[in-house]
């Protein structure tokens, strides 16, 4: 008896959710399949790939030193960094922000922001230094000066939700992301909170949580997974948000991308372990249900951009 094949195509569909303007603006969602399965039905819109830029100048590789080599401003970074054809958008980081650390002024972020969006074209992301209070006022200011650049901001949490909300959704009409921590019913919370607060849910990108593949990564996989589940097959809308998954802060951070070869001469090339277990982890998140990845290494872009360009 021959294969019938049935396409597991659903009535419910991921929003669709716009970043930048223009020629160069970047959609995510759109679909109503399982990511990456081009085989039941067209996805309208290949699941994208941004380059992470933090205002730290130091680099976790020599790979990474020598791209940016010559660039000294966060702007000149994110200038260089959008010149890869294969990135979508640049994600720029504010890690010097951090009061824990250099506690780097809004001021001068807000400054650095508009530098960069003067220097590039493509669809801008802003990340924060994990300080739930400055983020929120961070956030907001950023979100004042690029009002009209229709950026998203990554991300709002339990503890700052509300300011975030109404400092960068409602009042510059700016994308809002929402973090939670690998949990579902904590993912679904979080964006309900978010639309009680006025924010459309086609304007808000989830940030599920992540890992670098081998550190509790199951968990995150069989998150995404859960998500992307409840929000076809369940038409769950209050989880039919796009995900927008940060890999590359995770995976050169581990000691399989940081170690020194004199160290481990075992383990081979520092560089080539750093972009495989970036790769490794973004194709995985990818295929569970992330419509979008943020990496740091070229290296890695270009590869995973291969990837889709052939399951698409």
């Amino acid at each position: 008896m021959p294969f019938a094949k049935k396409p597991q195509v659903f009535g419910a569909k991921i929003n669709e959710l716009t970043l930048g303007t223009g020629d160069k603006a970047a959609t995510l969602g759109g679909q109503n399949v399982f990511n990456l399965y081009s085989f039941d039905a067209a996805m309208p819109n290949s699941p994208k790939i941004g380059i992470d830029v933090s205002d730290d100048p130091e680099q976790p590789s020599e790979g990474l030193k020598e791209f940016y080599a010559g660039c000294e401003t966060l702007a000149d970074r994110a200038k260089k960094a959008a010149s890869l054809e294969a990135a979508d958008f640049v994600c720029i980081r504010f890690d010097l922000a951090d009061p824990n650390g250099a506690n780097k002024s809004i001021e001068d972020c807000v400054a650095d922001a508009k530098a960069v969006a003067e220097a590039v074209d493509k669809p801008i992301v802003v990340a924060g230094c994990k300080n739930a209070e400055k983020d929120a006022d961070l956030f907001a200011k950023i979100s004042e000066a690029l009002q009209g650049k229709n950026i998203l901001v990554l991300s709002a949490k339990e503890e700052n939700y509300k300011g975030i909300a109404a400092g960068a959704g409602l009042a510059y009409g700016q994308k809002v992301g929402a973090e939670s921590a690998v949990d579902i019913n904590l993912a679904k919370q979080l964006n309900v909170l978010i639309t009680q607060m006025g924010v459309g849910g086609q304007n808000i990108a989830m940030n599920i949580g992540s890992a670098a593949a081998g550190y509790g990564f199951e968990y995150v996989v069989s998150t995404l997974e859960r998500v992307k589940a409840a929000a076809l097959s369940q038409n769950d809308n209050t989880l039919q948000m796009p995900i927008i998954t940060p890999v590359g802060v995770e995976t050169w951070g581990v000691k399989e991308s940081t170690a020194p070869e004199n160290e481990n001469p075992g383990w081979g090339s520092a560089e080539e372990r750093g972009i495989s277990m970036e790769v490794e982890t973004a194709t995985a998140c990818l295929a569970y249900g992330s419509d979008a990845v943020i990496l740091k290494h070229p290296a890695s872009i270009e590869t995973v951009a291969r990837l889709v360009a052939a399951l698409m």
